[in-house]
C-alpha cells in the first residue's frame, strides 16, 4: 500500500513537467485520491527541508557556510545577555534556524489562504492540489533569502518560537502515536479472532514483550547513565515517576471495567506508549545538568542518538498522518481531526476511478466536502518544521556556548511524556465513563 501511494505522489510531481516522458510516466502509474496525493507531496517537500537542514550540519561544510551573509556579519559580535555569536561551533545550527524559518513560514502562507475551504470546488483548491513547481521555488527562495537575516535577535527570539512550536508538535506526535498503538493492536486481535491462527498469537505476544523489554532496559540504561548514587536526585525522580506511569498505564488496560467497553485494548498498546515514554524521559535527560551525564559527546553541531531516534519517530509520524484514514480508534484518541476521513472512490466526472483508458490517475474525491482541514493540516506541519528544528539543534540556543544543558527543554520533554500517559488512560477509561457517548 505504501509503494502504491509513493507512485501516486510521484505521479503527482511528474504530471507537474508536462512533457511527453512525463505523460507516459503518469499513465503508468496508479489511480490515487486526490487528498492522499496532495498530503504526501506535501509530506516529500518536508522531508526534503529536513534534509537540507541535515546537511547544514555535516562536519565538511562548517568553513563554507562561515561566508554566508549572516555569519560574516555577526561572527563575534557581542549581543545584549553577554552572549556571542560563535559560527566556529554554532553555524550549522543558525543555519538549521534560517531553513526551517523559510519552510515554516510557507506552511503558515498556505493555512492562511486555505482557511476556509470546504470542498475542492472552491477556487483555492488548486493552489492546495497544485503549483509544485512554483510552491518548490518558493520555498528555496525562502531559504536563500533566510540566510541575509542579520543575526541579531533573531537566535533567541526564534528559539521562543521553536520550543512552543516543538512541544505543540510533541502533543499531536502522542495523538498519532496513541492511535497507531490502537489500531495495531485492533488490526492483530481482528486477525487473531477470525483466524484463530497460533501464529497471530504469537506475533502478539512478542511485539508486546519485545516493547516492553526495550522500555525496561531503557530505564535500567537511564538509572545508569543519568543518575549518581550520591546526587542527581530530579533525575532519579523522573524516571521513577515515568516507571510508575508506565505500570499504572499498563494495569489500567487490562481492568474488567476497560475490558468490558474496549475488549481489543491490553498490554500492547500499553508496551507501545511505554517505550515512548522512555524516550521521552531519555531525551529529557540529555538536556538535564551536565553533572547527571555520563553520557559524553563533542560539542560542535553534529547529530546524538537520541536526535536521531526523534527524527525517524517524526518521519514515521508525518508519513503516517499523510497515509492513514481515521477510523474507529481516531474516535478515542481524537486524532479524527488530524488524520483524513475516509475518501470517495470516484473521480471528478463521477465515474469510477479505475475505468477505461482515460482515467484520471490522480482523482478528485473532495468534490462534495473536503476530506481533512486544509488549514490544520499546514499548520501541524509548520509545527513539524520547528520540531525538526529544536531536535536537529538540540533544543538549545545555537548562539550560546554549545552546552547539553537546557532547563527548559527538559522540563518540555519531561512534561509531554506525563501528557503522553495521561491521553493514553484517557482513551482507555473515556468509554467507561461516557458509556452513552458513541467512541467507535
Amino acid at each position: 500500500m505504501g509503494a502504491v501511494l509513493g507512485l501516486c505522489s510521484a505521479a503527482q510531481l511528474a504530471c507537474c513537467c508536462g512533457s511527453a516522458a512525463c505523460s507516459l510516466c503518469c499513465s503508468a502509474c496508479p489511480s490515487c485520491a486526490n487528498s492522499t496525493s496532495t498530503r504526501l507531496m506535501y509530506a516529500v517537500m518536508l522531508m526534503l527541508v529536513m534534509i537540507a537542514a541535515c546537511v547544514t550540519l555535516a562536519p565538511g561544510l562548517e568553513n563554507e557556510l562561515k561566508k554566508v551573509p549572516f555569519c560574516k556579519n555577526s561572527t563575534s559580535v557581542p549581543v545584549p545577555g553577554d552572549l556571542t555569536v560563535d559560527c566556529n561551533n554554532a553555524v550549522g545550527y543558525l543555519a538549521v534556524y534560517r531553513i526551517c524559518f523559510a519552510a515554516c513560514l510557507f506552511f503558515v502562507l498556505m493555512a492562511l489562504i486555505t482557511i476556509g475551504v470546504k470542498s475542492s470546488k472552491d477556487p483555492r483548491a488548486g493552489i492546495q492540489n497544485g503549483f509544485w513547481g512554483i510552491k518548490y521555488l518558493l520555498v528555496i527562495g525562502g531559504i536563500i533569502g533566510a540566510f541575509f537575516i542579520p543575526e541579531g535577535q533573531f537566535g533567541p527570539t526564534w528559539m521562543v518560537f521553536g520550543m512552543i512550536g516543538g512541544f505543540c508538535f510533541i502533543v499531536i506526535q502522542l495523538v498519532l502515536i496513541i492511535d497507531f498503538a490502537h489500531t495495531w493492536a485492533e488490526r492483530w486481535v481482528s486477525n487473531y479472532e477470525e483466524s484463530e491462527s497460533r501464529g497471530w498469537y504469537a506475533a502478539l505476544l512478542t511485539a508486546m514483550l519485545a516493547c516492553f523489554a526495550l522500555a525496561l532496559t531503557g530505564v535500567v540504561l537511564l538509572y545508569v547513565f543519568y543518575t549518581k548514587s550520591n546526587d542527581c536526585s530530579l533525575s532519579k525522580f523522573f524516571i521513577s515517576v515515568n516507571l510508575i506511569l508506565v505500570v499504572v498505564a499498563s494495569g489500567i488496560s487490562i481492568l474488567p471495567s476497560v475490558q468490558e467497553h474496549q475488549p481489543r485494548s491490553g498490554l500492547l498498546q500499553s508496551s507501545v506508549v511505554g517505550l515512548y515514554v522512555i524516550y521521552l524521559t531519555w531525551s529529557a535527560l540529555t538536556n538535564a545538568s551536565a553533572a547527571c551525564n555520563s553520557v559524553t559527546g563533542n560539542q560542535q553541531s553534529s547529530f546524538d542518538k537520541q536526535s536521531i531516534i526523534g527524527l525517524v519517530i517524526w518521519a514515521c509520524s508525518v508519513l503516517y498522518s499523510s497515509i492513514r484514514t481515521a477510523s474507529s480508534s481516531s474516535k478515542i484518541t481524537m486524532s479524527e481531526h488530524i488524520l483524513a476521513k475516509e475518501g470517495s472512490t470516484e473521480g471528478a466526472d463521477g465515474g469510477e476511478a479505475g475505468r477505461g483508458g482515460d482515467e484520471l490517475k490522480v482523482f478528485d474525491n473532495e468534490g462534495e466536502g473536503v476530506a481533512y482541514s486544509w488549514t490544520f493540516f499546514h499548520v501541524v506541519f509548520a509545527l513539524a518544521t520547528l520540531y525538526i528544528m529544536m531536535t536537529l539543534t538540540n533544543w538549545y540556543n545555537p548562539r550560546s556556548e554549545l552546552s547539553k544543558e537546557n532547563m527548559a527543554s527538559m522540563w518540555v520533554k519531561i512534561t509531554s511524556s506525563w501528557l503522553c500517559v495521561g491521553l493514553y488512560i484517557w482513551t482507555l477509561v473515556a468509554p467507561a465513563i461516557f458509556p452513552n457517548r458513541e467512541f467507535n
